[in-house]
């Protein structure tokens, strides 16, 4: 169980390890998406809502305006049959009428209750007097008729009176087509019949529409009835439609009221908004208003883009994907730090054990060495003392050449070091010349302890038999690139006894000879003239090369995010 588990954590790390930036970002879109969708869903609930609101709306602002309508057709209704009984009607008679009606709000939204005779052709003159002895001032019937109707219906009462009701006397509205059309409609029907938009009487001179309701009035004559006149209520659009919303609240909602087709303007007759707002949510309803059909429009404009609900969702989950997306990321830098460790950890072991292998190869070859030169120096040795001294001084010269390679880490060692570090017992006498020079040249480490070996015997030479061996000795080491894989050293001693010319081989000669030309790979010149000994190597010149212990860089996040490079290299020499 314990194992399946950790396989289980190690494959959800291998995710957040391969995938460090896509399974953030596939998370964001992820949660970013199911927010959208939320929103969506919402906003579409919300628009559902928003049209049944709309919708019912409508209809209770249709059934208000329907219901002033009808109240207002009741009272003509009333007027009608009371004035079908009457003969003539008076002008005090109307207004005590219309008085006596106690009109309460219902009738609200009109501009009161008219009486209009009919005038037959040749009653006009009688018309005329009627009204300048009813109201004390003339208001002649107008315009006159040319005889191209059968009849005129003059404006004769208009109650409550006051200025706006006196511009309307005396004006035929027989003439006018539409009031025409409607007063024809209401005589046909015998019912209350609402006129087209048209511009009142009252309101002459101003672009306000009205409208209005007509109520046929008859009197009995021979053979059935005659009209008599029309009793009727005209109305300012917007006033009515203000005094219908008084019994239903349009609230945030936009009213509009058309008389035709909305896409007309002219068919505009009242309306609660400046404007429609594009892109508003509409609700279209047919209202009849006194037999007349109109169309209604009622509108809603949308909020924004998103309803506050979707919005809310939408920035919550926004905000959620973010913080998501954040954790995440964060679980794949730490998964990544944790690789990048134990990648580190292993590069590290795997670097100590190459130098392990490395110190154990180059102890032996030391030893091995060490062994060669004291199986030499004890075949050479005639006596436990000299063997002693030759090799106290050989494995002192390994050890400053090994001084030199460790303090430069076991890299490269210039040759001028070498060759001071094996001649500084004799440069501090004082009674010597002794001249070093030569290019800035390093070597790896074989060749620095081959050529160490071979300056520590010529020196030891030198200082038995040669020009060390005597005050004014002069010894020369000088060195100089041949080329770029190869340095030429030459050994000079001048001013020492005289070298003779019939001495065997020792030791010194075999080790530089045999086993320092082996190590460099090049022969030795090593030659006894009479004037001095005289010595030329030719040492290889190895480039260090880096070798990388794992194939790719590994790459460490850092805690702030930043990343490091983690490269261990190690600088091979040459053996």
């Amino acid at each position: 169980m314990k194992y399946q588990q950790q396989v289980r954590r190690k494959g959800a790390k291998r995710w957040l390890v391969q995938f460090p930036r896509a399974l953030p970002v596939g998370i964001f879109l992820l949660i970013t998406a199911i927010a959208v969708v939320s929103a969506f869903a919402i906003e579409r609930g919300e628009a559902q809502r928003a049209e049944t609101q709309l919708s019912a709306r409508t209809d209770a602002i249709a059934s208000a305006l329907e219901r002033r309508a009808n109240a207002s057709s009741a009272y003509l209704r009333a007027g009608a049959a009371l004035l079908s009984t009457l003969g003539d009607i008076p002008e005090g008679e109307f207004r005590r009428f219309v008085s006596e009606l106690r009109l309460d709000s219902d009738f609200r939204g009109n501009d009161g209750i008219g009486w209009a005779e009919v005038v037959r052709p040749g009653e006009e003159e009688a018309f005329d007097a009627l009204m300048e002895r009813d109201y004390g001032e003339p208001h002649p019937l107008h315009p006159r008729p040319d005889g191209s109707q059968p009849f005129a219906v003059p404006v004769t009462y208009l109650h409550p009176q006051n200025e706006r009701a006196r511009r309307a006397l005396g004006f035929d509205m027989y003439s006018e087509p539409i009031r025409r059309s409607a007063m024809i409609e209401a005589a046909v029907s015998a019912t209350p019949t609402a006129s087209d938009a048209v511009v009142l009487q009252q309101d002459a001179g101003e672009d306000v529409p009205g409208f209005l309701i007509y109520m046929p009035v008859y009197a009995p004559a021979p053979g059935g009835r005659a009209l008599k006149g029309y009793i009727y209520s005209p109305f300012n659009a917007d006033q009515f439609l203000i005094a219908a919303l008084e019994l239903e609240e349009a609230g945030q909602f936009g009213v509009q009221l058309f008389d035709g087709d909305r896409t007309n303007p002219g068919t505009l007759m009242a309306s609660t908004i400046a404007q429609e707002a594009p892109g508003a949510r509409l609700s279209r309803r047919e209202v009849t208003i006194a037999n007349n059909t109109w169309l209604l429009v009622v509108s809603r404009s949308d909020g924004g883009l998103l309803s506050g609900l979707a919005l809310a969702t939408l920035i919550f989950g926004l905000l959620v994907a973010s913080l998501l997306a954040v954790v995440v990321r964060l679980l794949t830098q730490q998964a990544e730090e944790d690789e990048a460790t134990l990648a580190w950890y292993g590069e590290q072991a795997s670097i100590r054990n190459s130098l392990t292998r490395e110190l154990n190869h180059r102890v032996k070859n030391t030893l091995a060495n060490v062994l060669s030169i004291i199986s030499l120096t004890r075949r050479r040795s005639e006596d436990l003392d000299s063997f002693a001294d030759s090799l106290t001084g050989r494995i002192r010269a390994l050890s400053a050449t090994h001084d030199l390679l460790t303090q430069s880490d076991w890299g490269s060692t210039p040759v001028g070091a070498v060759i001071e570090a094996e001649l500084l017992p004799y440069a501090t006498s004082g009674d010597h010349t002794l001249i070093i020079k030569g290019e800035a040249v390093n070597l790896a480490p074989n060749e620095a302890l081959s050529l160490g070996l071979a300056v520590h015997e010529l020196a030891t030479n030198a200082a038995k038999y040669g020009a060390l061996s005597v005050p004014d000795g002069n010894l020369r080491v000088t060195w100089e690139l041949v080329s770029e894989e190869l340095v030429r050293i030459e050994w000079l001693e001048r001013g020492g006894p005289p070298v003779r010319q019939d001495r065997g081989r020792g030791f010194g000669t075999d080790l530089i000879q045999r086993i320092v030309a082996h190590e460099l790979s090049n022969p030795v010149d090593l030659s006894f003239e009479p004037e001095g000994v005289r010595c030329v190597l030719c040492v290889p010149i190895r480039r260090p090369r880096e070798f990388a212990l794992r194939a790719g860089v590994l790459t460490r996040k850092g805690r702030r995010g930043r990343k490091g490079r983690i490269a261990s290299r190690v600088e091979a020499q040459g053996e």
